[in-house]
């Protein structure tokens, strides 16, 4: 497992990373703390030192169990949480300087730190990114020490742009072969700025694992059955957007160029091929899931032709779907 720089902490974390959206879980399934365990267990055997998590996923216990393991693992690992999706409603009138005290106060408990190492705006409403009174707290709590540094997780390049103007340091952002967007402005500027990149939804809800047909069934309650058109959040969340009949067309065209019908390592190693990327968060509810996605810390480098294939497969199914929206 290779290490990278991430952005002004100075820290380094492994490439890839564990995002934990569905951590002890299959999406819809009870949680499963034990399972949990083993995952953590496994990302540690595999090198993974960046965990991704927020204070919504599993109620909370997400936090808590990551908590339970990384105290027995002082110092192992850099660990970015994220707030304000447990707002009710999540509108930005509930964004408060007084609820991002209680979200800092909370997750610290949870995840048994005396300082959050990365804490970002968890998808907030538009209005937020220029807040000023939101980014002057978490500057507040990072001056008292409870937060090393923050941030934001966007749905669309044109929030992480605004927030910019602030003091963050890291940008989390939905980055796979299917959302090409943050290649053109956002990069360069995080390079200018020394801002973190955490690439989330890298295998895009699983649609570039290359697993799925058109006859493959999801859960009642998994997102990737009742939320394709944004019934419950923004529906980039779900398959990054794309349209599940049109991305196995492009699914199929990837197979072709790569030769192999298991794309999860390929995609995965297509991200780390942008320098400016600190960490990739493939999400695992299962420990072979993580063996697997480590896989693309092993490959060679993709070839020009072949990152240029990517590129080419975008353009003809999903850019003018995609591009417009994120």
């Amino acid at each position: 497992m290779k290490n990278r720089r991430f952005g002004q902490s100075n820290r380094m974390v492994s490439e890839i990373g564990l995002g934990t959206w569905q951590l002890g879980t299959k999406w819809g399934d009870p949680f499963n703390e034990a399972e949990a365990l083993d995952i953590l267990e496994a990302a540690d055997q595999a090198g993974i030192t960046f965990i991704d998590t927020a204070d919504l996923y599993n109620g909370g216990k997400s936090e808590e169990t990551i908590g339970k393991y990384i105290s027995k693992h002082p110092d192992k690992f850099y660990v970015t949480t994220k707030c304000g999706r447990r707002l009710k409603p999540h509108v930005a009138e509930m964004y408060t300087p007084q609820a991002i005290e209680e979200f800092v106060n909370g997750s610290l408990s949870r995840l048994q730190m005396q300082s959050l190492d990365m804490l970002l705006l968890h998808c907030p409403p538009f209005e937020v990114f220029e807040r000023d009174d939101i980014f002057e707290e978490l500057e507040r709590q990072k001056q008292m020490g409870k937060i090393a540094g923050y941030g934001v997780s966007v749905e669309k390049v044109e929030d992480a742009i605004k927030a910019m103007k602030y003091g963050i340091s890291a940008v989390e952002v939905i980055f796979n072969m299917f959302r090409l967007k943050p290649t053109e402005e956002l990069f360069p500027l995080a390079i200018e700025k020394d801002i973190a990149i955490i690439a989330r939804v890298p295998l895009a809800s699983g649609l570039l694992t290359g697993k799925f047909t058109k006859d493959t069934v999801f859960g009642e309650k998994d997102h990737r059955s009742y939320n394709r058109e944004g019934a419950s959040f923004d529906k980039g969340e779900t398959f990054s957007g794309v349209p599940y009949e049109l991305g196995l067309q492009a699914v199929d065209e990837l197979k072709s160029v790569f030769g192999t019908d298991a794309l999860a390592p390929i995609a995965i190693r297509w991200i780390l091929m942008h320098k400016e990327v600190s960490v990739v968060i493939p999400g695992a509810s299962r420990t072979a899931q993580v063996k697997n996605n480590v896989l693309a810390a092993e490959l060679d480098p993709l070839t020009d032709a072949q990152m240029d294939a990517v590129q080419a497969i975008y353009d003809k199914y999903l850019r003018d779907v995609i591009h417009p929206q994120w």
